[in-house]
């Protein structure tokens, strides 16, 4: 809907732009606080309560004639409001949390509920991060290294940097900061038959080529060969050809045994709602009811074509347990063959990073 505006109104400048975008993106992120402070669902209501709460004056238009500014920033000052207005999230959303966190859960869609930051990952296969940092401040683009990812830059000021040359040249991948946390953990290296079970469009693929220093073959797979073919795009402009690309169906005429499987499963998403906040309004208990058990049957196809010895990570961008931790208990107790060697969870509160889970599970037999 954004970019549709923005192709109506070629002459709006940069910052009417960023305006445009970032109120749309509040309006959806704050949804349910703002109908509170407006008391109404109307668009214009919701505008109007965003306007309110990010301090700016209600515009002389007749739209806004029936609002009470005063009003509505009282009504979104009200104290104890309950979490799920408070958050803007729903009912049901509140209770999951509530059940499958705790205690942590106020503190963890709190942090989902700031603004993402732009973070970069240098494509070391062509340029490292030192130099990727230096070339981009010479365009004014300024960045900072993060702690414990030795690829990672994040921007000091948010800004679409996408149409730069670097980005168009295969220097560096838009990858937030915990995601650049899963391929590592799979513990690949130069030379080695790895396969990305759900690579989608392929940012961890792409990581993982630049990890074994484009020795070795990558099988990336996915059910959606759209997005493999946006990875073939992408692996073109990273420099990678160590990379294949398969359909699951094809994938199982191929007995040769993996060194390395990577599982980024499908899952809610929950742990990215600071850049996709639609998402809470999107999904549903029944979803995630469908989508754990999903994640099951992945398991199970992928499992067997790991070598003994080899190592599985399964990660989600998910927060909740019952995707995560409690489907690996599932998984080995169905799977003596595999054991556990290590698993993580990324809090968005502890860390800043969207939250992820990463599972990395040995075969042993």
């Amino acid at each position: 809907m954004v970019e549709s505006r923005f192709a109506q109104n070629p002459k709006w400048g940069k910052r009417d732009r960023a305006f445009v975008a970032e109120t749309t993106y509040e309006i959806v992120r704050w949804r349910r606080l703002l109908e509170f402070g407006a008391q109404n669902e109307d668009l214009w209501a919701l505008l109007a309560a965003q306007l309110v709460k990010s301090g700016h004056d209600l515009p002389d238009w007749e739209e806004f004639w029936s609002f009470d500014a005063l009003q509505i920033r009282a009504r979104l000052q009200t104290p104890h409001l309950p979490r799920a207005i408070r958050e803007s999230i729903p009912d049901w959303l509140e209770t999951l949390g509530q059940n499958q966190l705790g205690a942590c859960w106020e503190r963890e869609i709190s942090a989902l509920n700031e603004e993402a930051p732009v973070v970069l990952r240098a494509n070391t296969l062509k340029i490292s991060r030192d130099e990727l940092k230096a070339r981009l401040e010479f365009k004014d683009i300024l960045t900072d290294a993060i702690e414990g990812l030795p690829d990672a830059l994040q921007l000091r000021e948010r800004r679409s940097i996408s149409h730069n040359s670097l980005y168009q040249e295969g220097y560096f991948e838009f990858q937030d900061a915990a995601s650049q946390l899963v391929a590592p953990f799979l513990g690949a290296k130069s030379g080695m038959k790895i396969l990305d079970a759900c690579a989608g469009a392929g940012g961890k693929s792409l990581h993982l080529a630049a990890l074994i220093e484009n020795r070795g073959h990558i099988v990336s797979c996915d059910v959606e060969g759209e997005k493999l073919i946006e990875l073939r795009r992408r692996a073109s402009r990273n420099g990678v050809s160590c990379l294949e690309t398969v359909s699951p169906d094809k994938l199982q005429s191929r007995p040769q045994p993996f060194e390395r499987i990577l599982i980024d499963a499908p899952c809610s998403g929950s742990g990215t709602l600071r850049r996709q906040p639609d998402l809470k309004w999107r999904f549903s208990p029944d979803f995630l009811s469908q989508i754990e058990a999903k994640q099951r049957e992945i398991l199970e196809f992928y499992a067997p074509m790991l070598q003994n010895g080899g190592a599985l990570v399964y990660a989600t961008c998910s927060i909740f347990p019952s995707e995560n931790e409690r489907q690996i208990e599932w998984f080995l107790g169905h799977n003596s063959a595999f054991e556990l060697e290590e698993q993580r969870v990324i809090s968005p509160a502890a860390t800043g990073f969207d939250g992820f889970f990463m599972a990395r599970m040995r075969r042993v037999k």
